[in-house]
């Protein structure tokens, strides 16, 4: 084992047995780094686009008020906490979906999402849509990190053939594109992105094998971690020392979970194991992962699908049996809207978990969330109706001092939703870029 530092600023690993460990920025990495680029450290950006489906109910969403004095209406309160780094914006629109009513009523709008492009109609291998920008950006920032860009998902992602009204499949299992016709696969499973992020390949037998030992990661890197942490300083330790624990948290409530599923009477012989019980324990382990990955630079463009557009599950946690698709169709049923408004604030407080840490994670000269770009949101506005007006947009983060966040931005309802997506990449240093429908940028951002 050795500790290995690349020639690239920030690249220094832990390898072990199984195992490759980036780690977080450190206090002791900024004067190599400067030696280098004769400066100061350059935090990273990160930039994330978390989807939720169906619509939000947007008369608990919208603020009334313009500008800094917004108001948090009830689907929005769990982000009070964040005034400071939110900026919300509305009136953003994909009004192209609705240009003549051939179906895919959910999967037009879940795939322009990020692309501005409308899908083709297509049950078949010829789908076509469009580069989404989420990728456009991990054209740029995927370049200094070992991961271009991280897709995650909290549903099934291998639904095939028709999914809606001649439409494939496919559209519903990301909202990512690479380019027209190569969408990018959202990984649902636990352990599949942990290997990723923190292990060195090998065969499915071998690392079952290794699951079952009930063994660390860690483990094979201990003697590493122990001659580093004697170069360090105290303040660096501390960081190293939380970093570690919180990779091994995540670690125990994995094996926890795959334990539990190889005891019980149909678990599978062999394949990856395992998705907690609940829709809780799942949401935030995968959201804890997303944010190893983001505090070690493994990747700084993320892509997480909470749910899929048509999305039938059920969250009797938050008092609701029926379907999410279901009560989203709420016909202003006023029971129907309250269940409908619980779903949208749960999905928001599972998200704000998130923002949370990354606020209070240090990261250079600030926080993680100083530097990040978090974007949440839907592909329609009033989901009752199928609307693709007005479009609920969170944005979460400093981005590295491209963001001022406090406010709420409010634009006409004519304004293309890729207007936004193409302010955001001029944000992440990648200009010049007209997607979709975009006409331009976004004045006041």
């Amino acid at each position: 084992m050795m500790i290995s530092k690349l020639s690239l600023p920030r690249r220094t690993f832990l390898r072990g047995m199984g195992a490759t460990l980036a780690l977080p920025l450190l206090d002791a990495m900024v004067p190599a780094f400067a030696a280098v680029a004769n400066a100061a450290a350059k935090p990273a950006m990160r930039l994330g686009f978390f989807y939720v489906p169906n619509g939000i109910q947007l008369v608990n969403w919208l603020p009334t008020i313009e500008g800094p004095n917004f108001d948090f209406k009830s689907i929005l309160q769990p982000l009070a906490p964040f005034r400071d780094h939110l900026t919300v914006v509305s009136g953003l629109s994909n009004p192209a979906e609705m240009l003549d009513d051939g179906g895919g009523a959910h999967t037009r709008p879940h795939t322009m999402w990020l692309s501005g492009v409308r899908p083709r109609r297509t049950m078949g291998g010829d789908i076509q849509a469009g580069p989404s920008i989420d990728q456009l950006a991990a054209e740029e920032l995927g370049k200094e990190t070992p991961l271009r860009s991280l897709g995650l998902a909290l549903e099934p992602n291998f639904l095939v053939g028709n999914c809606e009204t001649g439409f494939s499949c496919t559209y519903m299992n990301t909202f990512s594109w690479r380019n027209a016709t190569t969408p990018m696969p959202l990984e649902n499973n636990p352990r599949v992105v942990f290997e990723r992020l923190f292990g060195d390949g090998g065969s499915g037998a071998a690392r079952l094998a290794e699951i079952r030992t009930e063994h660390s990661i860690l483990d094979s890197v201990l003697g590493d971690i122990s001659r580093l942490e004697g170069t360090l300083g105290q303040s660096d330790r501390r960081t190293v020392d939380a970093y570690l624990e919180s990779v091994r948290d995540v670690e125990r409530r994995l094996q926890k979970t795959e334990e539990r599923t190889r005891l019980a009477p149909d678990a599978p012989l062999e394949g990856p194991l395992g998705i907690p019980n609940t829709f809780r324990e799942y949401a935030e382990l995968m959201f804890d992962l997303q944010f190893l990955a983001y505090q070690a630079d493994v990747t700084r463009v993320v892509s997480f699908q909470i749910a899929r557009e048509l999305s039938s599950r059920a969250y009797p946690e938050v008092g609701v049996e029926e379907s999410h698709h279901d009560v989203s169709h709420h016909q202003n049923n006023p029971e129907r809207m309250t269940k409908n408004s619980r779903i949208n604030a749960y999905h928001i407080s599972l998200f704000g978990r998130l923002v949370e840490k990354m606020k209070a994670t240090p990261d250079g000269d600030g926080s993680l969330l100083d530097h990040s770009i978090l974007m949440f949101g839907a592909g329609l506005g009033d989901g009752d109706q199928h609307s693709p007006f007005n479009l609920p947009v969170a944005l979460l983060g400093h981005g590295c001092g491209q963001l001022k966040g406090g406010t709420h931005l409010k634009y006409p309802l004519d304004t293309p939703m890729m207007n936004l997506g193409v302010t955001l990449l001029e944000k992440v240093g990648v200009p010049g870029q007209q997607v979709g429908t975009s006409t331009g940028t976004l004045s006041d951002l």
